[in-house]
């Protein structure tokens, strides 16, 4: 009876006989991290327009559509590939794996198989072009892992044959695709020098990654890296948020086209789908400001002209609709005829659709939300003034109860509530192009430059 080839037992067997030193986990990645960009920026550049192929687990780790488009690849990945993966997943950096998710070429490129729980879940990694070619993994076990590189003819070999007889029996027509394209690339040139080179430049890589300290800045440095720290959190905490929600959400509206239901029943469930959407979109905002936090390198400005009249327009119904479900009058003054701005669209609606939640949550019943938006001078002026009354519907002032906890969130113990915090509400609509002058007691006021510099 043939063994059963698993991605573990190549990494087991590649590992054996080696004198290496260990680290833990979260080492492990970071080398991982690192190595992924020496080995595609320093390396595999020079040799992938020749063709060749790739073989990797559990995620796609090219992270450069060229290579993907110049060579063949398979990837063993749990069922349900792309839609696994998260902004928090531990073998890539966040910023490849959200690429991955927007780019729909990167699942055109390759076959995926379903990994087999046999498999194990640490990233695996075989390139193969005529002039270069490496094995990179991760082995060991919890806290006791070690990175291996191997570029030399033996193990190259065995881990070729390994994956073949691991193709053969999950797919054996990808067995003989596999084999045909290792047959075209011909005579492969072994780089003995590859592993010389290699290291040092690993080595490079993660002391550039580690903060640059002096006498002078190392409490403000401690300051920034605490900030990181609460961001990073705040990144994972929200996708964690996230993502059930949404599971909930595809189950509702599943649930609502399947199934014959009594009206009370189904307005319940769109009730709950609308609560979800709110938190997810919340959430949203959270992880974007989060964002913003903790890059050191202000976001790039690919801000398009947009008509903020017509968005205003469009969200007001959704937004009636949700305030009037807390007894919440909503009342909107635009002009027609406004000239457009330079923002994000997709991100300024969700930003906007935080900024009526932040303004709202908690008022009482019979309260109002005003939106006006005006010209002012070569700007558009949008304000949001919200009306507040107690229990005998008298009109109260708009004192704001919440405290900034960190540079992201703000809490506010009378609604449990946790909302942006105002320098991460400025620092989001700075990013969409709009300056934000606020008073606790008088709303928000937010101003963006218009794109039309001739508009009087």
């Amino acid at each position: 009876m043939k063994s059963f080839i698993t991605i573990k037992k190549i990494q087991d067997l590649l590992l054996q006989g080696l004198n290496t030193k260990y680290v833990d986990d979260e080492t492990s990645r970071r080398m991982w991290w690192a190595s992924l960009e020496v080995i595609q920026k320093e390396f595999l550049s020079n040799s992938y327009k020749e063709g060749g192929l790739w073989v990797a687990s559990p995620l796609p780790v090219l992270t450069d559509k060229k290579y993907l488009t110049k060579m063949k690849g398979w990837l063993w990945s749990p069922e349900g590939f792309p839609y696994f993966q998260r902004d928090s997943a531990g073998f890539l950096p966040v910023e490849h794996s959200r690429k991955i998710k927007e780019d729909s070429n990167f699942i055109r490129n390759y076959k995926v198989l379903n990994l087999n729980s046999k498999d194990g879940f640490e990233p695996f990694l075989i390139i193969i072009t005529k002039n270069f070619q490496c094995l990179l993994t991760i082995a060991g076990e919890k806290d006791k892992k070690t990175l291996l590189m191997r570029c030399d003819e033996k193990s190259l070999k065995t881990a070729i044959k390994l994956i073949d007889a691991k193709l053969n029996q999950d797919n054996f027509q990808e067995s003989l695709n596999f084999r045909n394209a290792i047959k075209n690339l011909g005579n492969l040139n072994i780089n003995d020098e590859f592993e010389n080179n290699f290291w040092p430049s690993l080595s490079t890589k993660l002391a550039n990654l580690i903060p640059k300290l002096s006498v002078q800045n190392a409490i403000k440095n401690d300051d920034k890296n605490d900030q990181l720290t609460e961001a990073k959190l705040l990144q994972a905490i929200s996708h964690e948020v996230r993502t059930p929600l949404a599971t909930i959400r595809t189950l509702i509206s599943s649930t609502l086209r399947k199934y014959n239901m009594d009206e009370s029943m189904r307005n319940r469930l769109i009730q709950i789908d609308n609560e979800c959407n709110e938190q997810i979109d919340r959430f949203g905002l959270i992880f974007n400001a989060a964002e913003l936090v903790s890059n050191n390198i202000s976001p790039p400005n690919q801000l398009a002209r947009i008509n903020l009249g017509e968005i205003l327009f469009k969200l007001e119904p959704i937004w009636d609709k949700q305030l009037k479900r807390r007894g919440i009058s909503l009342k909107i003054d635009i002009p027609k005829q406004l000239p457009e701005i330079f923002s994000d669209s997709e991100k300024l609606e969700l930003m906007l659709r935080g900024l009526i939640d932040k303004n709202t949550r908690g008022l009482r019943e019979g309260s109002s939300l005003i939106l006006e938006l005006q010209p002012a001078g070569q700007k558009l002026k949008l304000q949001l003034k919200v009306k507040k009354f107690d229990r005998g519907k008298n009109e109260i002032g708009n004192k704001d109860h919440g405290s900034d906890i960190s540079p992201v969130l703000n809490w506010n113990p009378q609604t449990g509530s946790l909302q942006l915090s105002q320098i991460a509400t400025q620092k989001l609509l700075a990013s969409l192009g709009g300056h934000v002058t606020q008073r606790r007691d008088t709303g928000l006021t937010v101003f963006f430059p218009i794109a039309d510099k001739d508009y009087i």
